[in-house]
Protein backbone atom coordinates (compact mmCIF):
# COMPACT_ATOMS: atom_id res chain seq x y z
CA UNK A 1 0.00 0.00 0.00
CA UNK A 2 1.21 3.46 -1.18
CA UNK A 3 1.56 6.39 1.59
CA UNK A 4 0.43 9.98 0.99
CA UNK A 5 1.71 12.56 2.67
CA UNK A 6 -0.36 14.33 5.27
CA UNK A 7 1.59 17.52 6.82
CA UNK A 8 2.26 17.57 10.18
CA UNK A 9 0.49 20.53 11.46
CA UNK A 10 -2.74 20.90 8.83
CA UNK A 11 -3.13 24.68 10.25
CA UNK A 12 -1.65 26.98 7.64
CA UNK A 13 1.28 28.87 9.23
CA UNK A 14 1.16 32.68 8.72
CA UNK A 15 3.40 35.66 9.10
CA UNK A 16 1.53 38.53 9.88
CA UNK A 17 1.50 42.01 8.69
CA UNK A 18 4.65 44.35 10.57
CA UNK A 19 6.70 40.80 11.72
CA UNK A 20 10.10 40.38 9.85
CA UNK A 21 11.75 37.26 10.21
CA UNK A 22 16.05 37.09 9.61
CA UNK A 23 16.36 33.19 8.74
CA UNK A 24 15.17 30.15 6.67
CA UNK A 25 11.66 28.59 6.77
CA UNK A 26 11.21 24.94 6.29
CA UNK A 27 7.67 23.74 7.04
CA UNK A 28 5.46 20.63 6.02
CA UNK A 29 2.23 22.57 5.61
CA UNK A 30 1.05 26.14 4.04
CA UNK A 31 2.59 28.79 4.84
CA UNK A 32 1.33 32.37 4.22
CA UNK A 33 3.36 36.00 4.74
CA UNK A 34 1.83 39.39 5.00
CA UNK A 35 5.04 40.57 6.24
CA UNK A 36 8.87 40.67 5.57
CA UNK A 37 11.54 37.17 5.46
CA UNK A 38 14.77 37.56 4.58
CA UNK A 39 15.64 34.26 4.38
CA UNK A 40 14.71 30.71 2.19
CA UNK A 41 11.96 29.18 2.08
CA UNK A 42 11.30 25.72 1.51
CA UNK A 43 7.27 24.32 1.87
CA UNK A 44 6.17 20.77 0.80
CA UNK A 45 2.82 22.69 0.91
CA UNK A 46 1.85 25.61 -0.53
CA UNK A 47 3.50 29.16 -0.30
CA UNK A 48 1.23 32.71 -0.45
CA UNK A 49 3.10 36.26 -0.81
CA UNK A 50 0.30 38.47 0.46
CA UNK A 51 -0.03 42.23 -1.55
CA UNK A 52 2.21 43.33 1.47
CA UNK A 53 4.36 40.45 2.16
CA UNK A 54 8.36 40.74 0.79
CA UNK A 55 10.45 38.00 0.55
CA UNK A 56 14.25 38.12 0.26
CA UNK A 57 15.52 34.83 -1.07
CA UNK A 58 14.99 31.87 -2.35
CA UNK A 59 11.22 30.06 -2.19
CA UNK A 60 11.07 26.21 -3.12
CA UNK A 61 7.88 24.78 -2.71
CA UNK A 62 4.72 22.80 -4.46
CA UNK A 63 2.22 25.59 -5.47
CA UNK A 64 2.95 29.31 -5.03
CA UNK A 65 0.27 32.32 -5.02
CA UNK A 66 2.38 35.73 -5.46
CA UNK A 67 0.83 39.23 -4.43
CA UNK A 68 3.50 40.66 -3.08
CA UNK A 69 7.06 41.16 -3.60
CA UNK A 70 9.75 38.52 -4.18
CA UNK A 71 13.41 38.93 -4.58
CA UNK A 72 15.42 35.61 -5.21
CA UNK A 73 14.91 32.86 -6.99
CA UNK A 74 11.38 30.76 -7.23
CA UNK A 75 11.51 26.60 -7.65
CA UNK A 76 7.75 25.54 -7.74
CA UNK A 77 7.12 22.16 -8.78
CA UNK A 78 3.80 22.13 -9.52
CA UNK A 79 1.81 25.84 -10.33
CA UNK A 80 2.98 29.00 -9.61
CA UNK A 81 0.47 31.87 -9.66
CA UNK A 82 1.52 35.45 -10.15
CA UNK A 83 -1.41 38.25 -9.13
CA UNK A 84 -1.98 41.11 -10.80
CA UNK A 85 0.39 43.37 -7.65
CA UNK A 86 3.18 40.89 -8.02
CA UNK A 87 6.47 42.29 -8.09
CA UNK A 88 9.50 39.68 -9.03
CA UNK A 89 12.94 40.04 -9.50
CA UNK A 90 14.78 36.54 -9.81
CA UNK A 91 14.86 33.31 -11.65
CA UNK A 92 11.64 31.45 -12.15
CA UNK A 93 11.37 27.28 -12.93
CA UNK A 94 8.19 25.88 -12.26
CA UNK A 95 5.99 23.58 -13.85
CA UNK A 96 2.77 25.19 -14.85
CA UNK A 97 2.69 29.30 -14.44
CA UNK A 98 -0.33 31.59 -14.73
CA UNK A 99 0.38 35.24 -14.61
CA UNK A 100 -2.63 37.82 -14.55
CA UNK A 101 -2.12 41.26 -16.65
CA UNK A 102 -0.08 44.56 -14.57
CA UNK A 103 2.12 41.41 -12.82
CA UNK A 104 6.08 42.30 -12.58
CA UNK A 105 9.02 39.85 -13.39
CA UNK A 106 12.29 40.72 -14.02
CA UNK A 107 14.89 37.43 -14.55
CA UNK A 108 14.44 34.24 -16.35
CA UNK A 109 11.59 31.32 -16.29
CA UNK A 110 12.12 27.73 -17.13
CA UNK A 111 8.87 25.96 -17.27
CA UNK A 112 8.64 22.29 -17.45
CA UNK A 113 4.98 20.55 -17.04
CA UNK A 114 5.94 17.12 -17.70
CA UNK A 115 8.68 16.58 -14.93
CA UNK A 116 8.61 19.66 -12.27
CA UNK A 117 10.84 20.84 -10.32
CA UNK A 118 11.15 18.30 -7.71
CA UNK A 119 11.67 15.44 -10.24
CA UNK A 120 14.25 17.33 -12.07
CA UNK A 121 16.33 17.94 -9.01
CA UNK A 122 15.80 14.39 -8.34
CA UNK A 123 17.14 12.91 -11.12
CA UNK A 124 20.40 15.84 -10.75
CA UNK A 125 21.26 13.56 -7.08
CA UNK A 126 21.13 10.83 -8.89
CA UNK A 127 23.88 10.93 -11.43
Amino acid sequence: MAKTFEPDNKLPNMIGPGTKIIGNIETNGDIRIDGSIEGDIQSKGKVVVGSNGLVKGEVKCNNCEISGNISGKLLVSELLSLKSSSNITGDIKTGKLTIEPGAMFTGSCNMDRSSGVRESAETVNKK
